[in-house]
């Protein structure tokens, strides 16, 4: 009696990506352009019978914050990696060596200062725990991810069900 009633408050959740954006970098450009088509076209691009990807996309111009930084950091698929090698970028306008920042809030005022330091873009989808800094291929990955999931490639997490009266 009650499990056509469980179905139904069970749906998938739609899916969060937070991209902040640096519009002077082209692999930000880019990878916003990539997430984009995947909304509004059919994803894979190479096969036009699929439908597009259902997620909001949420885009933030300008550095991230303290708190963002900590958070992707602890998304980051590699764990244990320094903050300053994780989002500084190699541009000759960021600091090297000594200079270097290592915390998350020194990084995220240096940010502010010169976003060419950072690494772009940065893209975190909220619901899988995953981030992706200055990388492509980390965008497309995430996307894939959710194309699997809508193709029911990836199985959905078992749903708590208590023993109980009603099982």
């Amino acid at each position: 009696m009650f499990n056509s009633f469980k179905r139904r408050l069970v749906n998938p959740v739609t899916a969060m990506i937070l991209f902040i954006h640096q519009p002077s970098s082209p692999p930000s450009t880019k990878a916003l352009n990539l997430l984009r088509s995947a909304i509004s076209a059919p994803y894979p691009p190479n096969q036009p019978a699929k439908l597009p990807l259902d997620f909001n996309l949420d885009v933030v111009e300008g550095p991230p914050t303290t708190d963002q930084l900590r958070t992707i950091l602890s998304y980051l698929p590699a764990k244990g990696v320094s903050p300053s090698s994780a989002f500084l970028s190699a541009h000759f306008t960021a600091p090297v060596g000594a200079e270097r920042p290592e915390g998350v809030s020194a990084i995220a005022k240096l940010a502010q200062e010169n976003p060419s330091a950072l690494r772009w873009p940065i893209v975190v989808d909220w619901n899988e725990g995953k981030a992706t800094v200055g990388d492509i291929e980390g965008v497309k990955g995430i996307l894939e991810t959710l194309r699997k999931r809508r193709d029911g490639e990836l199985k959905e997490e078992e749903v708590y069900q208590p023993k109980g009266w009603f099982t």
